[in-house]
C-alpha cells in the first residue's frame, strides 16, 4: 500500500504541483485567512458626512461587531438593536464596537451609516451584478491630456469620497482614437443621483462688490464645519412656496483669504438698521455663477482679518419636512462643493445607464447555472467521445481551475467583475476546452513517434492559437472608451493562465493517463 502511495507521488509532475500550488492561492485570494463566510459582524457601506458618526471617526470599509457589548452578527442583529434604541427625544449614548476600535456616539438620531452583511468572497462585482449607474464623461470644449484626465479623475474622486461612497469606481479610459474619458460608476445609485454629482462644475465664490474674497478649496477654505456644533438648521417657517428652513455651518479661512476678506471690508461704509449696523455691501454666494445667497456683513467684521466666517443659506418645501431635508441637502452640497472646491472643467455626459440589483442577481444565477451545465455536457460528450473516464475527469478539473484562478487574481487586484468580464471567463472556458481537446486528439494519434512528440506537435498549435488571440484582444483594451476591457483583461488573463499552468498540467495527466 506504501508503495503504491510512493508511486502515485513520483507520478504528480512538478506542472501538475504548480497548478495545486496556485489554486490553493487562488481560494486564498478569494476567500481570504480567515475565510470571510465565517466572519461575523455588519460591513459600513457608507457614512453621512454630516453626521456624528462621521464625525466620530466611523468609515465605509469598517466591520461593526457589537453596539452596546450586544453582539452583531448579521445585519438582522444591526437592524434590531437599532430599531429598539431609537428614535429618542433625549441624545443617548451609543457605544459602537468595530474591530480596530470602539466609537461612542451621543444623538437622538439613528446613526448614519448604511451597513451590509460581510461579503462571502472578496471578490468585487461590477454594476452590471450589484445594480447602479454608470456614466461616461468628458470635458466640454477641450481635449484633455493624459496629465488633465488624471487630476479630473483626482477631483472627482474626492468629491464623491465626501459623501461617504463606498462602492465606487472612477477611472480614466480612452477609445480607439485617443479621446480621453472618464469612467464613473457607483453601485445603488440612480442615474438622476450621478447626473447630479457630475454634471455641475461646482464653481464657488464669494464676492463682496463684486470683487471675488475667496473660492471653494484647499487654497482658501481651510476647514468647514459639519457637526452639530457648527452646522445646523436654525429655523423653519411658512413662506410663499409653503415652508422654508435656514442652514448655517461655520467656514475657517485661510490667512490670504481672511487678509483678503479684510482689505476689501475695509473701504465698504457702515449702515445703520433697525436690527444693528452693517457693512454697505452684502457678502454674495455664487455657484456656478448663479447667486444663491447674499448674506449682511457686521460692522465688527471691517478691516478685520478674520479667519472664522459662518456662511447661511435656505431652502423650501411645500410642509415643514420637505423644507427641512431640502435645507439639509443644500447645505451639504455647498459644504462640499467648498470642501473639493469646482472641477476644473465643465463636464458632458457622453452615456448614461443603469441596471436594477434584481436583474443582476438574476443574471448571476442565470450564468451560474448555465456554465455547470455546460461543464457538464462538454465532460459526457468527451468522455462518449473518448470512452475514458479519468480523461473526462482531467479535463473538468482543468477547466474548473481555469476560473479558479481568473477569479483569485481578480480578487487578489481587487477587479470588478462585471458583464464583460464574465463574458470573458466563458470565453477562457471555450479556447480551454477546444486546447485540452487537441492534446486529447494528438495523444491518441496512431503514428510512429512518440507521445512525448505528439503533446509537442499539440503545444504549437495551441501556441499559434493563443498568440493569434492576444492579437485581437488587444484593441479591446480601448475600443468603446474601455468599456470592453472587462472582456479583453479576464479573456487574456484566462488564455495566458492555460497556455502557461493548465494545459501544460493538464498535458502530463494524459501522460498518466496513456501511459
Amino acid at each position: 500500500m506504501v508503495c503504491g502511495e510512493e508511486k502515485m507521488k513520483q507520478k504528480l509532475t512538478w506542472k501538475i504541483w504548480l497548478l495545486i500550488i496556485i489554486l490553493v492561492l487562488s481560494f486564498l485570494s478569494i476567500f481570504g485567512m480567515p475565510p470571510t463566510f465565517s466572519q461575523k459582524g455588519v460591513l459600513i457601506k457608507s457614512v453621512e458626512s454630516n453626521s456624528t458618526a462621521f464625525e466620530q471617526g466611523l468609515r465605509s470599509g469598517q466591520v461593526i461587531i457589537s453596539i452596546d457589548s450586544k453582539k452583531v452578527d448579521s445585519f438582522e442583529d444591526f437592524t434590531k438593536i437599532i430599531q429598539e434604541k431609537f428614535p429618542s427625544a433625549e441624545k443617548i449614548k451609543t457605544t459602537i464596537q468595530t474591530k480596530q476600535e470602539e466609537f461612542i456616539l451621543y444623538d437622538n438620531q439613528t446613526p448614519q451609516i448604511i451597513v451590509s452583511d460581510i461579503p462571502l468572497t472578496n471578490l468585487k462585482m461590477g454594476l452590471d451584478l450589484v445594480g447602479g449607474s454608470r456614466a461616461l464623461v468628458q470635458a466640454q470644449e477641450k481635449k484633455l491630456s493624459t496629465a488633465e484626465i488624471t487630476e479630473l479623475v483626482d477631483v472627482i474622486r474626492n468629491r464623491l469620497n465626501v459623501y461617504g461612497i463606498a462602492d465606487m469606481n472612477i477611472r480614466s479610459v480612452s477609445d480607439l482614437s485617443g479621446e480621453n474619458y472618464v469612467l464613473i460608476e457607483i453601485a445603488g445609485a440612480t442615474p438622476a443621483d450621478l447626473e447630479k454629482l457630475i454634471s455641475e462644475q461646482g464653481k464657488f465664490e464669494a464676492k463682496i462688490a463684486n470683487k471675488t474674497v475667496f473660492i471653494g478649496g484647499e487654497r482658501d477654505i481651510a476647514s468647514v464645519g459639519r457637526d452639530a456644533q457648527n452646522a445646523r438648521i436654525e429655523m423653519c417657517g411658512k413662506s410663499n412656496e409653503g415652508y422654508a428652513c435656514r442652514f448655517s455651518f461655520t467656514v475657517t479661512l485661510s490667512g490670504e483669504a481672511a487678509k483678503k476678506h479684510a482689505d476689501v471690508t475695509d473701504k465698504l461704509e457702515v449702515n445703520s438698521t433697525s436690527e444693528g449696523n452693517y457693512l454697505s455691501e452684502k457678502l454674495d454666494l455664487y455657484v456656478d455663477d448663479k447667486l444663491v445667497d447674499s448674506l449682511l456683513i457686521g460692522e465688527s467684521l471691517k478691516g478685520q482679518v478674520t479667519t472664522q466666517i459662518a456662511i447661511s443659506g435656505s431652502s423650501s418645501g411645500e410642509t415643514e419636512p420637505d423644507a427641512y431635508e431640502a435645507a439639509q441637502e443644500s447645505m451639504h452640497n455647498l459644504q462640499t462643493i467648498l470642501i473639493t472646491g469646482s472641477l476644473p472643467y465643465k463636464l458632458e455626459i457622453v452615456k448614461l445607464d443603469t441596471i436594477s440589483p434584481t436583474l443582476g442577481e438574476e443574471f448571476s444565477k442565470s450564468i451560474l447555472t448555465a456554465g455547470l451545465i455546460a461543464l457538464l455536457a462538454v465532460g459526457i460528450i468527451v468522455f462518449i467521445r473518448y470512452k475514458n473516464f479519468k480523461s473526462s475527469i482531467a479535463l473538468l478539473i482543468t477547466s474548473i481551475s481555469e476560473i479558479v484562478i481568473i477569479l483569485g487574481i481578480a480578487a487578489l487586484v481587487e477587479w470588478n467583475l462585471d458583464l464583460p468580464s464574465i463574458a470573458g471567463i466563458l470565453a477562457t472556458i471555450g479556447t480551454g476546452i477546444d486546447s485540452q481537446i487537441i492534446i486529447l486528439d494528438e495523444s491518441r494519434q496512431k503514428e510512429f513517434i512518440s507521445l512525448k512528440q505528439r503533446l509537442k506537435r499539440a503545444f504549437s498549435i495551441i501556441l499559434g492559437a493563443y498568440f493569434t488571440a492576444l492579437v485581437a484582444l488587444l484593441p479591446l483594451l480601448w475600443a468603446g472608451a474601455g468599456l470592453l476591457k472587462g472582456f479583453a483583461i479576464t479573456t487574456i488573463i484566462g488564455i495566458t493562465t492555460g497556455v502557461l499552468i493548465t494545459r501544460p498540467a493538464f498535458s502530463d495527466m494524459v501522460k498518466m493517463i496513456e501511459g
